[in-house]
């Protein structure tokens, strides 16, 4: 009988620089063998670098797990093209020419599609970031070569709503479902929400079967409307308790969609010291009223003069509530029905659960969570780049703090920030990254 080999013991090093990634077994059938698929995990990390080729092959394609003369397709997610190529000189692979250097979202419109599509340019690093020509360009051709510089930077970019980037939607849309999660239960054979639902091993958290109870709710959009209808409850309810509380509707909606998943609140107050129970208050307050179906308050871990976070997707350290709100829906009128209908709309649900993030954060602090808060995610990890490698900065949620000087940067408003990091203002309806 065949003995199974242990796992060989690779360098951190090496782990990191996207070379090793573990081997599947997935035993999948592959259907496209013109294309080799190589996908880096350069800022990308490497659950999801996993998930994705794990996705890809069960699709028939050919993911190779490292770099090697095999390889047709290199796929990257938030590299620009030159970052592309240095790395690839790092790893001593001769005349990267031959490789197709692509944005991840070709990887995402094969998957959607099931089978390649067509490279068409708006695939093409090369061609996205507008600084090079491509490595297959003529020498007689590359003098003529005028295309248009673009920041590999989105918070040097405006970024309206009107954009034709899709977006690529994982398992994961279930509220306390994540990246690793959802790669998990996918390595069981598990494809659907009814497959997880009626699997009885699984164990899932408070939040996760929050998530499965009103999952017909919460995977729907939520209305501008909808979020105005909330805002209205959050705001009364917190006045209930503090009176010249500032509060902010924050994420999608303050960058103007006219819909969106969930509703993120930023609660802070100018006057008097913020109150580590508020947030107690307003959940109780709501239960009394029948109005809460779950809440998680996560307390603050912030430590004064602590350092900004090194890490772009780094979680700030606010007290702040994960929290579902039954939101009821008007009336029907039911005089335009038959009296064999009444009984059916006395079984009608009037009420509609909705996801609600509540963040408390201290006055000084406010510009800075505001921010950050807003949105866009790509656009707040490519700021907190600019700010490490062309300022020599750090930024987070709770401050901006300069290297060089050694001193943290005080900010009253966004546009302070802004200006603190060298850049023209972007407003929150131009950030969506």
């Amino acid at each position: 009988m065949e003995r199974i080999r242990p796992p060989t013991v690779v360098s951190q090093r090496k782990r990191q620089k996207g070379m090793y990634s573990p081997k599947l077994s997935c035993g999948y059938e592959i259907k496209f063998n013109k294309l080799v698929i190589f996908i880096m995990q350069r800022k990308m990390g490497m659950t999801r670098r996993t998930f994705l080729m794990e996705l890809a092959r069960s699709k028939g394609f050919r993911v190779e797990s490292e770099l090697s003369d095999s390889v047709t397709h290199i796929v990257a997610e938030n590299n620009s093209y030159p970052e592309v190529l240095d790395w690839l000189k790092g790893q001593a692979v001769g005349d990267s020419s031959r490789f197709e250097i692509l944005d991840i979202s070709w990887l995402t419109a094969c998957m959607e599609m099931g089978r390649p599509v067509d490279l068409e340019k708006k695939y093409h690093l090369v061609e996205q970031a507008g600084q090079y020509p491509t490595l297959k360009t003529p020498e007689s051709e590359v003098s003529s070569f005028t295309a248009s510089k673009v920041s590999q930077y989105s918070c040097q970019r405006k970024t309206t709503l009107n954009n034709c980037n899709k977006k690529f939607t994982e398992f994961t849309s279930v509220f306390g479902v994540g990246v690793k999660t959802s790669e998990k239960w996918f390595r069981m054979g598990l494809r659907t929400v009814e497959e997880v639902k009626a699997d009885k091993t699984l164990k899932l958290s408070k939040m996760q079967r929050a998530g499965f109870l009103y999952y017909e709710d919460l995977v729907s959009c939520v209305s501008k409307a909808e979020a105005d209808a909330v805002s209205s409850i959050v705001k009364n309810t917190v006045c209930t308790f503090l009176p010249d509380a500032l509060v902010t509707i924050t994420g999608g909606f303050r960058r103007g969609k006219k819909i969106g998943h969930d509703i993120d609140f930023l609660i802070t107050s100018p006057g008097q010291r913020e109150d580590d129970e508020l947030l107690h208050k307003v959940v109780n307050l709501w239960k009394k009223q029948g109005l809460l179906l779950y809440c998680d308050i996560i307390e603050s871990t912030f430590v004064k003069e602590q350092i900004p976070s090194r890490h772009v997707d780094a979680m700030d350290h606010f007290q702040k509530c994960f929290a579902i709100l039954k939101l009821y829906q008007p009336r029907v009128d039911n005089s335009s029905y038959n009296m064999s209908k009444k009984c059916d709309m006395a079984e009608v649900k009037d009420w509609k659960a909705i996801r609600v993030d509540l963040v408390i954060t201290p006055f000084e602090q406010y510009a800075y969570a505001l921010l950050g808060w807003t949105g866009s995610r790509q656009f707040g990890r490519d700021l907190r780049r600019y700010a490490t490698h062309e300022r020599k900065m750090m930024l987070d949620n709770h401050a901006l703090y300069d290297k060089r000087k050694r001193v943290f940067l005080k900010a009253g408003s966004e546009e302070e920030i802004f200006a603190h990091l060298g850049l023209d203002y972007v407003e929150p309806w131009e950030r969506n990254a």
